[in-house]
């Protein structure tokens, strides 16, 4: 039987990150997480187990790559949404200019704030204002329970 994951244990589960220092390529609660730290800690919280490993992966690995091998990875495992449909508990993907690939993520907390690992900081609650909002690549909903 197929359950919906709702946005409300999503958003649950990321909030016991909250403080969690800044580390590249971190993933542990309590001790460091990035970006993607974050959500594959939150996706392991959640459903036990993340579907596939991201690799190491340098600090300008956008740049340098080629590709968009995040928003590919999300789209194989995640349901694409209308960015104007963000809501509780969705995967927001952000670019930095129309041209690179993406290359940070975080989960909404509803349509005007969200929760993220940002380098400089822990994680921590930031508004999603125009200068986060004009920067989304795509917006995402978890997938169901098996």
């Amino acid at each position: 039987m197929t359950r919906v994951v709702s946005g409300e244990r999503i958003v649950a589960e990321a909030m016991t990150w909250l403080g969690t220092p800044y580390r590249h390529q971190g993933r542990r609660r309590g001790v460091g997480c990035d970006c993607l730290g974050l959500i594959m800690g939150v996706w392991d919280g959640v459903y036990g187990a993340v579907p596939e490993q991201p690799g190491a992966y340098a600090a300008d690995w956008a740049e340098a790559g080629g590709g968009d091998p995040l928003l590919e990875a999300t789209r194989r495992h995640c349901r694409e949404k209308p960015v104007g449909e963000v809501a509780a508990g969705d995967l927001i993907l952000f670019r930095w200019r129309p041209d690179l690939p993406a290359k940070h993520c975080a989960i909404a907390l509803g349509e005007s704030r969200m929760i993220h690992a940002y380098e400089g900081h822990a994680v921590l609650f930031s508004p999603l204002g125009s200068h986060w909002k004009r920067r989304i690549a795509g917006v995402f909903a978890f997938p169901e329970l098996n």
